[in-house]
């Protein structure tokens, strides 16, 4: 879908420059969608290379983003994927994009302008926001799963989160483990970093979401969560 398939009665706001869509993105409150063509990570409207998405993550916003298959073969943007699926985002791929897409809270919806270098074109109209959710969640349906090497944890790494969500102590993981208390904190503080977490319960739930915890719990003992 593009612009040319909408009518311009049902645009309510004009193209702008493709800098607008980081104050768009900035008003985002639940949720984000985002499908991008380009295979490069060089920031464009409709890229991931872009602060904001980070930023809306860390507030708690739900992204879901559709890209290429290429860009797993892309090093800079399969590495810039890799992180924004660590800091929360749910990626997903497919053979092809049909057409740059962004959704804002299911409110708003940003295509790209008509005229090459015209920026992009948002829509509000509740039929315009509804098609193009509708094409995303019909492609997203198709898509699979981005896995990053980076996200894959060791045997260790994965006893030592069941055993920290299961409320042992730093220093009763670390007997069971047959390692140092030390080696504990600097495992948790690695993971921690990978999964861009500034608490162990921010960490305990971004592991629960990609799958690294078993049933013993969601969250680490954040009463144990200094690391020395």
């Amino acid at each position: 879908m593009s612009t040319s398939l909408m009518t311009r009665p049902h645009q309510s706001l004009p193209a702008v420059p493709g800098t607008a869509a980081d104050p768009l993105l900035a008003t985002a409150r639940s949720e984000v969608l985002v499908a991008t063509t380009p295979t490069t990570a060089s920031p464009n409207p409709f890229g991931i290379a872009r602060p904001v998405h980070h930023q809306n993550l860390r507030r708690g916003v739900r992204y879901r983003v559709l890209v290429p298959e290429s860009a797993r073969m892309a090093p800079s943007l399969g590495a810039r994927l890799s992180k924004l699926a660590l800091a929360g985002a749910a990626v997903r791929t497919l053979p092809e994009v049909p057409t740059d897409t962004l959704v804002v809270d299911r409110t708003t919806a940003v295509y790209r302008a008509d005229r090459p270098g015209a920026g992009i074109a948002p829509f509000r109209h509740p039929g315009v926001v509804a098609a193009a959710v509708e094409m995303f969640e019909r492609l997203w349906f198709t898509s699979a799963p981005l896995l990053p090497d980076t996200t894959e944890l060791a045997a260790r790494e994965r006893e030592l989160l069941s055993l920290l969500a299961a409320g042992r102590t730093d220093a009763a993981a670390a007997e069971a483990l047959g390692i140092s208390v030390r080696t504990v904190r600097r495992l948790v503080a690695g993971i921690m970093d990978r999964l861009g977490a500034r608490s162990r319960f921010m960490a305990g739930v971004k592991a629960a979401h990609h799958g690294w915890l078993a049933a013993a719990g969601p969250v680490f003992n954040t009463a144990r969560e200094r690391v020395s």
